[in-house]
């Protein structure tokens, strides 16, 4: 049943282009079903990842999860950024990294303990995802930092470095943090996580995973240049700031999948899962996704800096890492804990809502 709803979600696509290019809509239809289609496409390339994992085995098939599972964001981000929109990009890794450790785990938290007194799940490896975030927080308030210290000390030209300079340092230590995190749990202590890598039976072909897979991407790559190029009139017609569509839209559009993932997760007590799903992806964000923005905008007219323009991002990530952190510390959730997520979600929300431009 799941797969015939997705399968015709897939109309998206055509419909989305056909808006643009064959009736000429207005933006904001063109961009609603260009996000849909984005949605869509991206839950089928977490499937066919999924089948294509199930297959090779659990190291290799870890790699791969980190290789295409955050494929849709980083098209779209890239998209967005050739626009010349860096803004956006920077609202649009705020909004992934809380939407999906704050909206995504918050919900599947108050699904799976709505009929029970509370869940548990492996505290080695929460505790391994929770120090991740804190290791993104720190990493993404350095280059902030770094700037706002020059600025104060009145010494922006002797500064040894520009803000893209050392956001090109700090990117290639964290895509190397991630590739010994790799190495630490497919490898050296593959025994601890392989449990919670287990998924089941893969029932596609290794034809068939590596077809959607390349398939989508592309359709996701048309998506994006639709999303990207609407993106200002819509959030003109609607009377929203960009910087809001970046992180409440663009920040889930990508992960939306995983999200319904971990909801169900969730509800079969599978809470493991859950947490690697959320804060895994969270993570695979700042630390896999930001840094290669960083590093191909370089070659690109419009160079991506981690000094956000807005201070209310590093904020939000840095309350988020915090929450996480707590919650996940005991190894056990509860339904309240969730709802409190949910909430912290929504007033960061607001926030975003009332501030407008940076």
């Amino acid at each position: 049943m799941k797969t015939v709803v997705l399968t015709f979600l897939l109309l998206c696509v055509p419909i989305s282009l056909g808006l643009r290019y064959l009736v000429g809509a207005p933006s904001v239809w063109i961009f609603i079903a260009a996000v849909m289609a984005v949605a869509v496409l991206a839950e089928w390339i977490r499937r066919a990842t999924e089948q294509l994992a199930e297959r090779v085995g659990p190291a290799i098939g870890g790699l791969l999860t980190v290789s295409f599972g955050s494929i849709a964001e980083l098209v779209l981000a890239l998209f967005v950024l050739a626009s010349g929109e860096t803004a956006v990009v920077q609202a649009q890794i705020t909004g992934s990294i809380i939407g999906t450790s704050l909206f995504g785990l918050g919900l599947a938290i108050v699904i799976g303990g709505a009929t029970r007194e509370r869940q548990s799940f492996n505290y080695k490896r929460a505790g391994l995802l929770s120090t991740l975030l804190i290791l993104v927080v720190i990493a993404m308030l350095l280059p902030a930092v770094f700037n706002y210290t020059g600025q104060i000390a009145g010494q922006g030209r002797e500064l040894r470095v520009t803000d893209e300079e050392l956001s090109v340092s700090v990117s290639a230590v964290l895509l190397l943090l991630y590739v010994a995190n790799l190495i630490y749990t497919l490898v050296t202590h593959r025994d601890v996580f392989s449990a919670e890598r287990s998924l089941g039976k893969a029932h596609w072909s290794l034809l068939r995973s590596l077809a959607v897979i390349i398939a989508a991407t592309v359709a996701i790559a048309f998506e994006a240049e639709l999303v990207s190029g609407s993106l200002t009139e819509t959030a003109a017609k609607l009377q929203l700031s960009p910087l809001f569509l970046g992180v409440i839209v663009l920040g889930l559009v990508g992960t939306i999948a995983d999200l319904f993932a971990a909801a169900w997760f969730a509800h079969k007590d599978k809470m493991g899962l859950v947490l690697n799903i959320c804060v895994g992806s969270a993570i695979q964000v700042a630390l896999v996704v930001a840094p290669l923005l960083v590093i191909i905008s370089w070659f690109m007219d419009h160079p991506l800096s981690l000094v956000f323009s807005n201070p209310l991002y590093l904020f939000a990530i840095a309350g988020t890492a915090l929450i996480v952190n707590a919650i996940a510390r005991d190894g056990e959730t509860t339904w309240f804990e969730g709802l409190l997520l949910l909430g912290v979600y929504v007033l960061f929300g607001l926030s975003f809502f009332f501030t407008g431009p940076a």
